[in-house]
């Protein structure tokens, strides 16, 4: 079942989840007493103003209005004590509501905003090993819908905290004007509350599922804009349009569903304080008339009932967020304790000359998710389990690489070179310390790379793989990257990856803007501005991962030939392809399944390894075929 068709509910409010949720909201007050302790003071002072609002009704009822109905007559005094009273209620309820709600809008994005920086920074932390286990997709899940499903209960919670304190105030008050009035309010709102906590019971998974297929519809959108070229290169735009109206009709349907369940269940729990306060009323009438109370008692205490009725729903607000608040936080805290850290020393590497790398007996294993497990379900009941979505845990090792030695000579070039799959890339990015091995140990300049500084190896080796990133920025910004350069220093780099000549001819040149992912540019030209961002640092171990897949072979032996010819000299590491990129080498690494096969020279592993000599023969023959087009072509 796919993800669009699968159910989903909502955890129900159990005493686990509920113990839970009072664990999350302790942590998240604890990290704002400050702010939260001014949203409670605003929240208590909206309850006493909401409260002494019956108390003023009543008193004015008592001192001023029922005098003057008696006397007929009615004095601008009375006129002013009564609408002095009124104001000073109503001032303290704003104070109250404004205190209240700001303050928790700022604890609860506070939170938000700390918890996202956790996140951002635990993600950078952990290796790529870990992220290589972790779908993008769960990643910004956590990062986004996952804190604000967290802390989103911080927005009813002040009030319902007040709603307490109105509770235990009004009833007070209630009880004092006259028990038995009071008895007839106590007997309503249990009444009310069980409403309110049955309408959550329906509400809560129809409300998430259609936010659930939100989600979806935008996923579904942003992938057919993302594969914008392949759907419509693959006469797809009939199956993207049906996939697309496929969820949104779920969607419309779910929301209809929402819509359907709060039209029956709201005009009952409406109905509820109505049928409470006519009760009060019609008692009191009779309480009235037969001597036992006077009018401004009912009247005090219909009204009273009346303002605590509604606000007693701010109570299963908090309920209902409680289940989605638990699940959110534990999956972020998920990420939060995740372990797999790469430690650092204090090494330092040297900045100057070519750089040597080595790498003695490394092994490495992929981890790839081979079971499903319900998302949040150590705090669900077994129940309620299978209810909810799934994501991938339970990684399994997939080697890589076993028992590599690999010698990459300073102020060399070196190419590795392997069918695919044989772990080229996984080598390149265990000699610039992107995951660090299971066994075996990595140097550069005889340093193992785990003794050194954090930051140190950036400024030493850099990495150009075959797909590059483009940012929105102009060219120089792209190349740059932030540091502080001169044109002419970008420039240089710009010539050495042989990209100063189109650049130049574009608009503005450094200063234009190549669009997202680098749309106004070719293949060609985005490895090539690639590879001018890593030669402006002038690294000592340029890694090139099939960089230049995209270049002509004309240009791209000239920007090998470049490379060896700096100034300063350069170690260079290639993943090769081609036969001419090949030849430009001073020492192969052949690898086949991980493994090192044979090393040396091309003609000496012509000689006498027959993989390699497969290999480079049918990228010879790839070559000829093409150079045959090319020549057909132009006679045509």
């Amino acid at each position: 079942m796919t993800s669009a068709t699968r159910p989903v509910e909502r955890p129900r409010p159990t005493p686990a989840i509920l113990r839970q949720g009072l664990s999350v909201i302790w942590t998240g007050i604890k990290q704002q007493k400050g702010v939260f302790a001014i949203a409670v003071l605003g929240s208590a002072l909206w309850a006493l103003a909401t409260v002494g609002t019956a108390w003023a009704i009543g008193h004015v009822t008592a001192t001023q209005i029922t005098p003057a109905v008696t006397s007929g007559e009615v004095t601008s005094g009375a006129l002013w004590t009564i609408f002095l009273v009124l104001v000073g209620v109503l001032v303290g309820n704003v104070i109250g509501v404004v205190l209240r709600r700001v303050a928790a809008t700022v604890a609860g994005f506070n939170l938000q905003a700390a918890y996202r920086k956790r996140v951002t920074r635990q993600y950078l932390r952990l290796p790529l090993s870990w992220h290589h286990s972790h779908p993008s997709g769960q990643l910004l899940s956590n990062a986004h819908a996952d804190i604000e499903a967290a802390w989103q209960v911080f927005n009813p919670l002040p009030m319902a905290i007040g709603v307490i304190v109105m509770l235990v105030i009004g009833g007070a008050q209630m009880v004092s004007v006259d028990p038995f009035l009071a008895l007839i309010g106590f007997l309503v709102f249990p009444g009310l509350f069980a409403a309110n906590l049955v309408f959550q019971r329906f509400m809560s998974p129809r409300i998430t599922r259609a936010q659930q297929l939100r989600a979806e519809v935008a996923e579904v959108a942003h992938e057919s804009f993302e594969a914008g070229m392949l759907v419509k290169a693959m006469g797809r735009e009939a199956e993207e349009t049906q996939r697309f109206r496929g969820v949104t009709h779920e969607l419309r349907d779910s929301l209809i569903d929402v819509g359907r369940t709060r039209g029956v269940f709201e005009p009952v729990i409406e109905a509820i304080p109505v049928l409470g306060t006519l009760a009060v009323l019609a008692v009191g009438t009779s309480r009235v008339a037969s001597g036992d109370l006077v009018a401004a008692d009912v009247v005090e205490v219909a009204y009273l009932f009346s303002i605590l009725a509604f606000p007693v729903r701010a109570l299963g607000w908090v309920l209902a967020e409680i289940p989605r608040s638990v699940v959110g936080y534990r999956r972020v805290d998920s990420v939060l304790q995740a372990q797999g850290s790469m430690e650092y020393g204090e090494g330092q590497l040297s900045r100057e000359g070519a750089a040597r790398a080595r790498a003695d007996h490394v092994s490495y294993a992929y981890a790839e998710p081979t079971e499903r497990a319900v998302l949040g379900a150590d705090i669900l009941p077994a129940e309620d389990t299978g209810a909810l979505d799934t994501a991938p845990v339970g990684p399994q090792r997939a080697m890589a690489i076993r028992e590599v030695t690999l010698d990459v000579p300073a102020g060399r070039t070196t190419a590795l070179v392997g069918p695919t799959g044989a772990g080229k890339s996984t080598l390149a990015n265990l000699v610039l310390r992107l995951v660090d091995p299971d066994t075996g140990t990595v140097c550069l300049d005889d340093i193992d790379l785990r003794t050194v500084r954090k930051g140190e190896i950036p400024d030493v080796g850099t990495l150009v793989a075959q797909q590059t990133f483009m940012f929105d920025d102009p060219v120089r910004d792209n190349v740059t990257l932030g540091l502080d350069l001169s044109d002419e220093v970008v420039w240089d780099a710009l010539r050495t990856a042989r990209a100063d000549g189109f650049v130049s001819g574009m608009p503005g040149a450094l200063d234009a803007v190549i669009g997202e992912r680098g749309g106004n540019l070719s293949g060609g030209q985005r490895q090539r501005i690639a590879l001018a961002r890593a030669i402006v640092r002038r690294p000592r171990l340029l890694v090139l991962d099939d960089a230049t897949s995209a270049v002509d072979p004309a240009i791209e032996q000239a920007i090998l030939g470049g490379l060896r010819e700096t100034k300063d000299g350069m170690t260079v590491l290639v993943i090769a392809y081609r036969m001419a990129t090949i030849q430009l080498a001073d020492h192969i690494v052949y690898l086949e399944q991980g493994s090192v096969v044979d090393q040396g020279s091309h003609d000496e592993l012509l000689a006498r390894c027959t993989g390699y000599g497969d290999l480079v023969n049918a990228y010879a023959r790839e070559a000829a075929d093409r150079a045959a087009v090319a020549a057909d072509e132009e006679v045509q």
